[in-house]
């Protein structure tokens, strides 16, 4: 066999194993973007544990053909990047749709995705990049847990207080 065909189903190996991690896959055409974009971009994806990268839409659809997952044909066309999200569903989609409004890019644009095995439009990545991210729900929750507290040990104290100027 040819070291090219091996080569190539390597690829197609490491995209299938990346679409089994990742909690959301976008595709974004970003035909258009200056290098200092690119590599801007990129370097945002990497901080927030997301993968960006460019792929060629044949290989990306064999890996999706080994997962039984179709759809995406209308997707795979023209010059593709494709952005996983491992950890946080959020992630990617709030990176790429902040780094279009931030830059006012028409060049770069999100033409929708997977979150696990099913297809997702552009609204709703639209959608998850509006949502609040896992540890802001976190923080969120807990603010919820320890305002009745602090009310509690404020209440107790006033208490305490007017016990003791009677006194």
């Amino acid at each position: 066999m040819s070291s090219n065909l091996e080569m190539k189903k390597q690829v197609v190996a490491d995209i299938v194993e990346k679409l089994k991690n990742a909690e959301c896959m976008m595709v974004v055409s970003y035909s258009g973007l200056t290098v200092e974009q690119v590599t801007e971009l990129r370097k945002q994806c990497r901080e927030s544990n997301v993968h960006y990268c460019v792929l060629k839409n044949r290989l990306v659809n064999r890996a999706l053909q080994e997962l039984n997952i179709e759809g995406m044909d209308s997707l795979l066309e023209g010059p593709n990047a494709f952005v996983f999200s491992e950890k946080d569903v959020t992630a990617g989609p709030k990176i790429i749709s902040q780094f279009i409004e931030k830059n006012k890019l028409t060049s770069l644009e999100i033409k929708g995705g997977l979150m696990g095995t099913e297809v997702i439009d552009v609204k709703t990545i639209k959608g998850l990049a509006a949502t609040p991210s896992r540890e802001e729900l976190l923080a969120t929750i807990v603010g919820c847990l320890v305002s009745p507290v602090s009310s509690l040990v404020s209440v107790l104290e006033q208490i305490a207080e007017k016990k003791e100027s009677a006194a």
